[in-house]
């Protein structure tokens, strides 16, 4: 589980920006989007079962999600990153202070019922800090602290007695362009491998267009498992008029047919890079008036549906297993009443029984209400005046509990992060009247 995330000089967001899933003072919901952490060795305070972030263009909340997935790059990619290779950081580059310094991130969450804290500083080239704490009691334990010189590439580590394991051999094989972390878990730490595998497997973040190339995986390796009626299911729920899904493995004269209209060069490296693998059609079934069953190719089905084929493995997947989701821009390509029926799956207690959380950017307003949401689940980003990003919740403001209209508020600009629609339109006339 998430509890918080801490970012600093990355991108847009120049100065502290924080992050929280810790339940506020409000009761409100709290059968429906509060997580409680039972049986826990330490006392530790109720989450919530979502985040939702809104904010115009440009203002900054895609880079809140983007920083969350460098914290996960700067670990898992540890391993297969050469000594000399970039790290995934970016710094605000609009000061001249910020940008020659190092970003910062940190992250709180929960394995096994223990709290950690975990955090790095770095820059482009390399670590310059790293920490973790555990909480398995309630207090601190210090695990590790590193530091790079301010000249050269030497880490001093300091650890304390509560880690166990080879830490000389760790300190001596650490890359300056690695995380500590990484490489205790690959060389086997017993205690550090769970905090490692978090990273790995219970931290799934959906950023950009390109982080879904991966998602229909998902749903695939549910149909392969004869797990048609589940994803059907999903599918149905959200009222799609899909009767059946099925999987049909394509042979050479199909991929021929599908690339046959490409340029060489792309047809080329297709072919080559599908050559000796297995590749598959996902096919559609639709009811006819007369009682048969039509056959149609995913590809063939509108943007919403083939959105929501690939959310259903990695909905399922999550909220059976207790994961984090990050989505950026949840809304894209979906009715707003789709959008509402995702979220109110990770609401629902009886389909998200071992905490799964769900943290989203959107522009859909229409869901933005308090019978969906409490104060503490709304989050915006603004733009400030020198194009840096300001992250704050709706529990900042004075809200009339169960009365006040979230998204009236909103789009009155009652809460800020909003764009300068103005400005532009000023700017256009004057433009155009010259």
């Amino acid at each position: 589980m998430l509890i918080e995330f801490y970012v600093k000089n990355f991108r847009s967001i120049r100065d502290e920006a924080l992050f929280s899933m810790v339940k506020g003072s409000g009761v409100e919901l709290e059968a429906s989007n509060v997580l409680h952490v039972v049986d826990a060795p330490a006392t530790i305070n109720p989450l919530l079962r979502s985040g939702a972030i809104y904010g115009s263009n440009a203002a900054g909340k895609t880079n809140l999600l983007r920083a969350m997935a460098a914290l996960q790059g700067l670990v898992l990619g540890s391993h297969q990153r050469g000594p000399n290779e970039p790290l995934p950081v970016t710094p605000y580059l609009l000061n001249s202070s910020s940008r020659n310094q190092p970003s910062e991130f940190e992250i709180h969450f929960i394995v096994d019922k223990v709290r950690y804290q975990y955090g790095i500083t770095a820059d482009h080239h390399r670590i310059h800090e790293e920490w973790l704490y555990a909480f398995p009691k309630g207090k601190a334990q210090k695990w590790f602290q590193r530091e790079s010189e301010s000249k050269g590439q030497a880490s001093h580590i300091k650890y304390s007695d509560y880690l166990k394991g080879e830490k000389e051999l760790w300190e001596r094989v650490t890359r300056p362009n690695a995380s500590l972390l990484a490489t205790a878990a690959q060389l086997n730490s017993e205690q550090l491998t769970p905090i490692y595998n978090w990273f790995a497997n219970n931290l799934k973040i959906a950023v950009g267009k390109q982080s879904w190339n991966q998602q229909p995986l998902v749903t695939i390796s549910l149909l392969e498992q004869q797990q048609q009626k589940k994803v059907l299911q999903f599918m149905q729920a959200a009222d799609f008029a899909i009767s059946d899904l099925s999987l049909k493995e394509m042979d050479g004269d199909h991929i021929n047919t599908i690339t046959r209209n490409m340029p060489p060069p792309l047809r080329d490296m297709l072919t080559s890079q599908l050559a000796g693998s297995k590749s598959v059609q996902i096919l559609t079934q639709h009811q006819t008036d007369d009682g048969n069953r039509v056959e149609m190719d995913l590809s063939d089905e509108s943007d919403g549906t083939q959105k929501m084929f690939c959310y259903a493995g990695p909905w399922m997947d999550t909220l059976a297993n207790g994961y984090v989701m990050v989505i950026d821009e949840l809304h894209d390509n979906l009715h707003p009443l789709l959008v509402q029926y995702l979220v109110e799956m990770f609401h629902n207690p009886e389909l998200n029984r071992h905490g799964a959380q769900l943290i989203f950017t959107t522009h859909e307003t229409s869901i933005l209400n308090q019978n969906l949401f409490r104060r503490d689940q709304v989050w915006f980003c603004e733009r400030e005046q020198d194009q840096s990003t300001r992250i704050y919740p709706l529990s900042d403001f004075a809200v009339r509990k169960g009365t006040e209209n979230i998204e009236r508020g909103y789009l009155s600009g009652r809460y800020g992060a909003l764009p300068f629609l103005n400005a532009i339109t000023e700017e256009f006339g004057q433009t155009h009247g010259a």
